[in-house]
């Protein structure tokens, strides 16, 4: 089951009535504290949840029923040693992957041995039929009949209790039709003893011995002939025990039945009514039982990290996001894994610069740029807020920066430790690697004009080695069923013209035609070209019209077409006419030249006039300046501190990044400011951060709204910063100033 952080939960005891306890984790390692913030156990001989206390690291049972007052001088909120979490974590982790070996099906359609996939074998197409045993205990029976159990599992169309879809249909949804996932439900069947015996003790073999006592034919459950049951999954009845053996989980086991085996199973409750029932946490598991996906969550225990973080937070249902909308509209699996399950059978290649459109909830495509390292790349997907994914905290352009031998317990973001599948968060703040939440509202791109991804940007698009990986996006256009992006370098342009009025008659019947000419003295080279003709003539299929650039390249602009219309009066576009945009890129100096022939008997025209404009590339042009000031900021005295930095480029600002260091022991005495040199100002920092000491931060017109007031202003000149404390006791220096100017000449 995916992480829970920080949730109250219901859990019962076996010598006791249920109690409601805080408890955060996950199926490998769960903490609990009673509602005063006394960390507690369950200790299984008391059959209580107990008050605990820390014994060389590790939290044990004080004996003390948490029904009675806290122990004397106990603190509140132990945990546990990292390494003590850590061997207790390895223990559970390891029962979760099958044996190595040789002997199985596995034939994953993937590159490299595991390919950023757990161990096991694949079973992520076809039709596969899953056993469901439906698992109640004496003292709690279940409350939904095994017939509504079916329907939320298989059924077409099934939205009964808010649920979207039924697992069924979720991973035909996610698989392109090519996963058809079904399950047959047995029971329910009464264990021996009550559950909480079960805290201790796994129920799987017993649960499956009374299956087989039942006469159920196990080997109608093995699609490929292997002796291995396909997919094994128990609900059992009531509210989840986020603990020991009940905890919901994905795990392997070995029990022979017959010429039939079991392999991986999943573990998970039902709830206590009808109304409880929920795809979330199924279709996650699922997601281990048949796909082998990873969880994209940090256990804050594995691949040699001991700090969590929130992984790819509620942006994949392998992360959290299966806890959506009360675990009733699970988030989607996430393009990363659908590409490397083979569910995608049309991938976009980003590497090609233009203009792409997003559609939301067509998870047959794949949108991928690739790096020069096969296992490093990135992935674009639209996240608006509808559908599956109407439960989001963001909507809109998706980033992932993917690498299948990176872990989401790497947090760090260094080359060597880094995210498997990261979330570039538009607003830069790293909130998911920092573990302060598992999504808001403002980490997927929206309406962007210009650059809103590149190496300079924040997030950039560099590699995880720091260098350049070229991916530049811009002009995303608002979150909706379609989202417009433009990949690829970005030039600003401006725009010339050239007009020739000839009033040339055109020969009838010659081949070679009329010809004119006009000239474009500036230099540079075309990024789009608009062709304008008005030509008299009476049978215009009889024409052919043809562009030639100063380069000598040739453009087909009219070519017999028309039928037995009159006249050709038109403008041509690049964008829309491919023989025209083949002169895209071409340079514009020089003369171009139109001809226009007749080449059929009997009518004959005229060549009124011809005109062309033609936008220029203008490549942008950056200025950058550092300052090291060291100016103190006197305390409490609303002139501040202010230092000057002169630029002297001119041109129009496109962008500005700007980075700020200052010491001051409680920054929300702070007001930071920016002038320009045409008189606008922005505030960068308004008396924010509280407490905290020290203001190093960067901001960046293309994230920080306030910044916008200078796009357009000009460059040249004095840009003064500004630092204001405006409270007593605290004094502050400004250390270090920078400024990054984007600019167009």
């Amino acid at each position: 089951m995916s992480a829970i952080k920080g949730r109250v939960v219901e859990v019962p005891q076996e010598n006791g009535p249920a109690v409601k306890l805080w408890m955060s984790g996950d199926e490998f390692y769960v903490r609990y504290e009673n509602l005063e913030g006394y960390t507690v156990v369950y200790d299984g001989k008391l059959g209580l949840f107990t008050y605990s206390v820390l014994v060389n690291g590790e939290l044990v049972s004080s004996g003390v029923p948490i029904s009675n007052p806290a122990p004397e001088g106990l603190k509140k909120h132990e945990r546990e040693d990292p390494s003590v979490r850590q061997r207790k974590f390895e223990l559970k982790y390891a029962r979760m992957l099958p044996p190595i070996t040789r002997t199985m099906d596995e034939r994953p359609r993937t590159i490299g041995e595991q390919h950023g996939l757990l161990r096991g074998r694949l079973l992520h197409e076809g039709k596969i039929k899953g056993l469901t045993i439906l698992v109640e205990f004496p003292d709690e029976k279940i409350n939904v009949s095994a017939a509504n159990i079916s329907e939320m599992l298989n059924k077409t169309g099934y939205n009964e209790g808010g649920n979207f879809c039924s697992v069924r249909d979720y991973y035909l949804k996610m698989s392109n039709g090519k996963l058809d996932y079904t399950n047959e439900v047995v029971g329910p069947i009464t264990l021996k003893k009550n559950k909480m015996y079960y805290h201790f003790n796994l129920f799987v073999e017993e649960a499956m011995d009374a299956v087989v006592g039942m006469g159920i034919d196990l080997s109608r459950f093995d699609s490929k002939g292997v002796g291995l049951i396909d997919a094994l999954s128990f609900l059992y009845a009531g509210n989840a025990v986020y603990d020991g053996e009940l905890h919901p989980h994905n795990s392997y086991i070995d029990l022979k039945f017959g010429d039939i085996k079991t392999y991986l199973y999943m573990l998970s409750n039902l709830g206590t009514s009808k109304d409880d029932l929920a795809i979330g946490t199924i279709c996650h598991e699922t997601g281990h039982l048949l796909c082998r996906f990873p969880d994209l969550y940090d256990y804050g225990r594995r691949d040699e990290d001991l700090v969590e973080s929130a992984g790819l937070g509620l942006y994949c249902l392998m992360s959290v996001g299966d806890h959506l909308d009360d675990w009733k509209t699970p988030s989607p699996v996430c393009a990363y894994f659908r590409n490397l399950a083979g569910w995608c059978d049309n991938v976009v290649d980003l590497n090609k610069p233009g203009k792409y459109e997003a559609k939301h909830g067509d998870y047959r495509t794949v949108m991928k740029y690739t790096t020069d390292r096969a296992n490093e790349y990135f992935l674009v997907e639209n996240r608006s807020q509808m559908g599956l994914d109407r439960a989001l905290p963001s909507s809109g352009l998706a980033v992932y920066h993917c690498d299948i031998l990176g872990s989401n317990e790497w947090q760090e973001g260094s080359p060597s430790k880094h995210f498997q599948c990261a979330l570039l968060q538009r607003d830069g703040s790293l909130h998911l690697e920092r573990g302060l939440n598992y999504g808001d509202g403002t980490d997927l791109y929206k309406k962007v004009n210009g650059v809103a991804l590149s190496y300079d940007t924040n997030p950039s698009s560099k590699i995880w080695d720091r260098s350049d990986s070229g991916f530049i996006i811009s002009d995303i256009s608002e979150p909706g069923e379609v989202i417009s992006l433009v990949v690829g370098p970005v030039v600003s342009s401006d725009t010339v013209k050239g007009e020739a009025n000839v009033s040339i008659a055109i020969p009838d019947n010659d081949v070679h035609g009329v010809s004119s000419s006009l000239n474009i003295s500036e230099e540079g080279r075309a990024s789009r070209i608009y062709l304008n003709l008005d030509i008299s003539h009476s049978y215009i299929s009889d024409l052919k019209v043809e562009l030639i650039s100063p380069s000598g390249k040739r453009a087909m602009i009219h070519n017999r077409e028309g039928g037995g219309e009159g006249n050709l009066i038109k403008t041509y576009d690049s964008n829309s006419l491919p023989s025209l945009g083949d002169l895209v890129g071409s340079p514009i100096n020089g003369e171009w030249s139109l001809t226009v022939a007749d080449v059929a008997a009997i009518d004959k025209g005229v060549l009124n006039r011809w005109s062309i404009e033609i936008e220029k590339e203008a490549s942008e042009m950056e200025v950058s300046k550092d300052m090291e000031p060291n100016e103190l900021i006197p305390d409490n005295d609303p002139r501040g501190a202010s230092v000057a930095m002169n630029l002297d480029k001119k041109g129009i600002v496109q962008r500005v990044v700007t980075m700020v260091d200052i010491t001051h022991p409680f920054i929300g005495d702070l007001r930071v400011e920016i002038l320009s040199p045409s008189g606008k100002t922005a505030i960068i920092h308004d008396r924010g951060g509280f407490d905290q000491d020290n203001l190093d931060k960067t901001y960046d017109s293309q994230i920080n709204p306030e910044l916008q007031a200078f796009v357009g202003q000009p460059a040249e000149g004095n840009w003064i910063l500004r630092a204001m404390d405006l409270s007593r006791l605290d004094k502050g220096i400004i250390n270090k100033w920078n400024m990054r100017v984007t600019y167009s000449g």
